[in-house]
């Protein structure tokens, strides 16, 4: 149907179910990327309790177990890129197994090498799951519930940061780890009833099997038409114009505002609250439990993820990250000076561990509410549909790249700058973020993918 402009019309109200369905199916391997995120803490734990089951593991070998799983992602990454032009949904089933067998040699392991190889396998292929999983979610969803949808796999990872966490407290290394192996043969299992991509069948010349992925997607009443068209007339667009010269042109403006924001998500001191959270709160708390303090910032952590779904398509990308900009740029700051007061008077005063506290599940909240989610959500929704698995690849690979050097270099600049410095070091990283939010990253909401790559 015609409306102003000569512009098509849907007649048909789209259902959300099936995009609900298989957003949960794709949102099993986030939960396996944050089981294995949170699976080093209580692991490493348990290992240097030395007892009957376990192998000795020193302190740097802890460091390198916990952190090659985000090593093995870098690596991971540019080959993510590369696979989903094979189909969004067959890399995922194509990687499930392996992980699952990654997790199940790490419940065997009888050293911490066979323990670090794996872990480097498992973050190799972590990365693949999440890349597709984000790609595959921006292009089965409605505008209208894209953002609650993307949302959802965050919360998946921040469940699985809880989960093993929790698990943790009552399970050794091996029995978590044989726990975690059981996540990705699920998802294994569910991807088997949930369709490709549309987009990518489209991309592919399979449009007859796209029309049908649609109808799961969108559910019998939806008109399909107007969808279908404009798939088929955005791939024949921009395959005519296709020229390798443009391609860096093409890719340069969302590319940057990708890493830009992945960026400021990595160096905004998420590494020393998340990977360091334990000892942290040690040298700030003066009588609290820092473990108990660490499961709350994870069960706030989800809570927040939980509200982003919620809000990213009714506010707005832009107004939340600005939002989660300027809270954390407080919450950091704050934090900073409370640790240079206790520095400056060499005590720790059990009174005052509430503000410590405080300024981390403030933080926490801002950066789960913003910039962590949307900075996601806004790396597929940049990029065409015909770059969008090198696009992903790129600012995917960077990320873990900010996070392996962030990770690294808080144990620095904490030596160099003390804990207090550090953080303020943070907080005017934040400051920067909010800037560059303001100045360069577009609002997305309510926009189809095709709209979004044609204005650009």
């Amino acid at each position: 149907i015609a409306g102003p402009g000569g512009h098509l019309l849907v007649t048909g109200k789209p259902e959300y179910l099936g995009q609900i369905l298989a957003s949960l199916a794709v949102s099993l391997g986030t939960l396996t990327a944050g089981l294995g995120k949170g699976y080093s803490s209580p692991a490493i734990a348990s290992l240097q309790q030395r007892d009957a089951d376990a192998f000795p593991v020193s302190g740097q070998q802890a460091s390198w177990l916990a952190s090659l799983s985000i090593l093995g992602a870098l690596f991971g990454a540019p080959l993510g890129g590369a696979a989903v032009r094979w189909g969004r949904r067959r890399t995922l089933l194509l990687t499930g197994i392996p992980l699952s067998v990654c997790w199940i040699i790490i419940a065997f392991a009888v050293s911490v090498e066979v323990m670090c190889f794996a872990a480097f396998i498992s973050g190799f292929l972590i990365a693949i799951v999440q890349l597709a999983a984000q790609v595959y979610v921006s292009e089965i969803a409605a505008p209208s519930i894209r953002g609650g949808l993307s949302g959802m796999l965050k919360v998946a990872g921040h469940a699985g940061v809880l989960v093993a966490y929790a698990a943790g407290a009552f399970l050794d290394w091996r029995q978590l780890a044989g726990l975690i192996s059981l996540a990705p043969a699920a998802m294994c299992l569910v991807m088997w009833k949930v369709p490709e991509s549309p987009g990518f069948l489209v991309l592919r010349g399979r449009d007859d099997e796209a029309e049908k992925a649609l109808r799961w997607l969108r559910g019998d009443s939806a008109d399909l038409r107007f969808e279908l068209a404009v798939l088929q007339a955005h791939v024949l667009t921009r395959t005519v114009a296709a020229n390798p010269k443009l391609l860096l042109r093409t890719l340069r403006t969302p590319a940057l505002i990708a890493c830009g924001l992945m960026f400021f998500q990595r160096f905004s001191g998420a590494n020393a609250f998340y990977f360091y959270v334990v000892s942290v709160f040690k040298e700030t708390f003066g009588g609290t439990n820092p473990h108990s303090a660490a499961v709350a910032v994870a069960v706030v952590q989800l809570l927040s993820s939980l509200l982003s779904g919620l809000l990213v398509d009714s506010i707005g990308r832009l107004p939340l990250l600005v939002a989660s900009s300027v809270l954390m740029s407080l919450a950091l700051a704050s934090f900073g000076s409370f640790a240079y007061y206790e520095d400056a008077h060499h005590k720790n005063v059990p009174n005052l561990d509430w503000i410590p506290l405080l300024c981390v599940l403030i933080f926490t909240v801002a950066f789960s509410l913003g910039i962590s989610p949307i900075s996601w959500l806004l790396v597929t929704e940049l990029f065409s549909l015909e770059h969008r698995g090198l696009g992903t690849a790129l600012a995917t690979a960077f990320s873990y790249l900010c996070s392996f050097v962030g990770v690294k270099t808080f144990v620095d600049f904490k030596e160099l700058l003390g804990l207090h410095g550090a953080f303020w070091l943070y907080a005017a990283i934040s400051v920067c973020g909010l800037c560059f939010v303001v100045c360069c990253v577009p609002e997305t909401k309510g926009r189809d993918l095709t709209e979004i790559d044609t204005e650009r």
